[in-house]
C-alpha cells in the first residue's frame, strides 16, 4: 500500500514537469500579405501561414504562438532575438540565406504585375505566361527585354525588401523609377490614385487583393516569373544557430506536404496548388 501510494506521489509530480518540458515557440508573420498571412477587422491574423503554423506545431510538439512585425524589420527583429522563426510568404534567397537559415520551401507562386485596367499598361505581352530564371533563363531573359521599352520612365512599386524590388532593380533599375512601400496594400492605393504605374508582387496575393471591390480598376499584366534571384519558395526562417528547430520543422513540413495537407491549405486561401514538391 505503501510501495503503490509512493508511486501515485511519484507519478503525479512527474506529469507536470513532463509537461513543463514542451517547448514554446513565438513566429513572426506579416500580417498583411493575404492569403499568406492578413489581419481581419478584429485585429487577429488569418491566412494560409497561421492555418499552417498551428499544423506544423502540433506535429513537432512545440506550444507556439503567432506575433506580427513588419516585413522591412522582420529579420532585424529575428537575429535580435524578439522571436525564433518567421513564417511570412518569405522567399528563400541567396542574399537572405546569407544571414538566416531556411527550412525547405512550402509554397511559390512566383512574382507578376498589376496595373490599372484601363491603364496604357494595360495590354502588356505574355500576360500569364511563366518564366523559369532557372530553367528557363533564356526565355525569361527574352521577356524581360519585350517589356523593357515599354516600361521606360514608368513608376514601378514594390513592398520594401521584398523579392520584387530585388528583381526589379536587377532588371529595369536603369529603365523605371522604384517606389518602395512598407506594405503591398500601400503600393496598392498608390497605383489606384495614379501615383504609380505599375506594382509586383506576388499573383495569389494580388488575386486576393483584387477580390476586394475597392480594387475592382487594378488587373494583372505581363509575364510571371519565379526561380533565381526571387528565391526558391515561401520559407520558414531561423537563425542559423538553431538548427534542431529548423530541422524539427523540416520533418513537420515533409510530413505537411506528404498527407496532403499543404495541398488542402493551398486550395482553401489559394484557389491552386502552391506546394513546392
Amino acid at each position: 500500500m505503501k510501495i503503490l501510494t509512493a508511486l501515485a506521489l511519484i507519478t503525479a509530480t512527474a506529469l507536470p514537469a513532463a509537461a513543463q518540458e514542451k517547448r514554446h515557440i513565438t513566429i513572426a508573420t506579416e500580417g498583411a500579405f493575404a492569403p499568406w498571412n492578413l489581419t481581419k477587422a478584429d485585429g487577429t491574423l488569418d491566412g494560409l501561414e497561421v492555418d499552417l503554423y498551428k499544423d506544423l506545431c502540433a506535429r513537432a510538439n512545440f506550444d507556439c504562438t503567432m506575433v506580427s512585425q513588419s516585413f522591412d524589420g522582420i529579420i532585424p527583429g529575428l537575429l535580435a532575438g524578439k522571436y525564433d522563426m518567421i513564417m511570412a510568404g518569405m522567399s528563400a534567397t541567396p542574399a537572405r540565406e546569407e544571414v538566416v537559415a531556411f527550412s525547405q520551401p512550402y509554397g511559390s507562386t512566383g512574382q507578376t504585375f498589376a496595373v490599372l485596367k484601363d491603364g496604357p499598361l494595360a495590354d502588356l505581352p505574355r500576360t500569364g505566361e511563366l518564366f523559369s530564371l532557372v530553367s528557363n533563363p533564356d526565355g525569361a531573359a527574352a521577356a524581360v527585354e519585350e517589356l523593357r521599352p515599354l516600361l521606360e520612365g514608368k513608376t514601378v512599386g514594390v513592398q520594401s525588401a521584398s523579392i520584387a524590388a530585388k528583381f526589379i532593380e536587377a532588371n529595369f533599375g536603369d529603365t523605371v523609377t522604384i517606389r518602395e512601400y512598407k506594405s503591398t496594400e500601400e503600393h496598392d492605393l498608390d497605383l489606384l490614385s495614379g501615383r504609380i504605374d505599375m506594382v509586383m508582387a506576388s499573383p495569389a496575393y494580388l488575386m486576393t487583393a483584387m477580390k476586394d471591390p475597392a480594387n475592382a480598376d487594378m488587373a494583372l499584366a505581363g509575364p510571371r516569373f519565379q526561380g533565381g534571384i526571387l528565391g526558391k519558395g515561401s520559407s520558414a526562417a531561423f537563425r542559423k544557430e538553431d538548427t534542431e528547430l529548423r530541422a524539427a520543422f523540416d520533418k513537420a513540413i515533409t510530413e505537411a506536404k506528404a498527407d496532403g495537407t499543404m495541398k488542402r491549405l493551398s486550395e482553401k486561401w489559394f484557389g491552386f496548388d502552391v506546394t513546392v514538391y
